[in-house]
């Protein structure tokens, strides 16, 4: 596999070639977005344990830089901290950028609508959920790991009519960031709208663990099947 740097023009990029990688055939596309913190090498380790040979994955990072000190510095998708309403700016959002660069990254790789899947990990993941649910058309599924709707989201005003769209949430039993009570409620509310999520609790704290990816790289496998060359 063979990772690149790229600078997009909404957002720079990490773009994930498989093995074998034939530029002249249509792979499914994942999406992969950080948590905060982070940056889009973040999640880069997970593509090999999903598929190596039939997809193509973008990793993006996020817009907004995060000083933690020290010369330590990490990316947030929004301007204040998670869970806290976002500094007004006239600037587009995140999910405006984040349209951007879809449009962007489809374009390069050739991956039509509903051969896309979009996941993400804690802050990436509240993020999925609430730009996903809204595209039902472009995402064949969505992936939730250790994260959960905002309290201020307005999600319902977003869902789309039909609700069929498959989700797989995954949350640690010892998560301290994101406890696993937030996880549950936000299975409960997809289930009282009408969606039948994967949910699955693991021995874990906020992190991603070998058992989860034992569950979810065959999820992913069935729900948007890899390129068969």
């Amino acid at each position: 596999m063979r990772a690149q740097a790229i600078e997009g023009e909404a957002l720079t990029y990490i773009l994930v070639t498989p093995e074998g990688y034939d530029p002249e055939a249509r792979y499914p596309l994942v999406v992969l977005l950080h948590g905060f913190g982070a940056s889009m090498h973040d999640l880069v380790g997970l593509c090999p344990a999903i598929d190596a040979t039939g997809y193509m994955y973008a990793c993006p990072n996020a817009p907004y830089a995060v000083d933690f000190g020290g010369g330590a510095t990490g990316y947030s998708w929004s301007r204040g901290r998670p869970g806290a309403p976002s500094a007004p700016s006239d600037g587009p959002s995140s999910e405006d950028l984040l349209a951007a660069f879809l449009d962007d990254v489809m374009e390069k790789t050739g991956a039509a609508p509903g051969q896309v899947l979009l996941g993400g990990f804690s802050q990436g993941a509240g993020l999925a959920l609430r730009f996903g649910l809204a595209r039902r058309d472009v995402f064949a599924g969505l992936v939730v790991l250790s994260g959960a709707f905002r309290p201020l989201d307005d999600i319902e005003r977003l869902l789309p009519s039909q609700r069929t769209q498959p989700i797989f949430i995954a949350h640690g039993l010892f998560d301290p960031m994101v406890p696993i009570e937030r996880g549950r409620a936000t299975r409960a509310f997809l289930e009282a709208q009408g969606y039948e999520p994967v949910y699955r609790e693991y021995e874990m704290a906020h992190e991603i663990s070998e058992e989860l990816i034992y569950d979810l790289a065959p999820w992913i496998r069935s729900v948007l099947p890899p390129l068969q060359r």
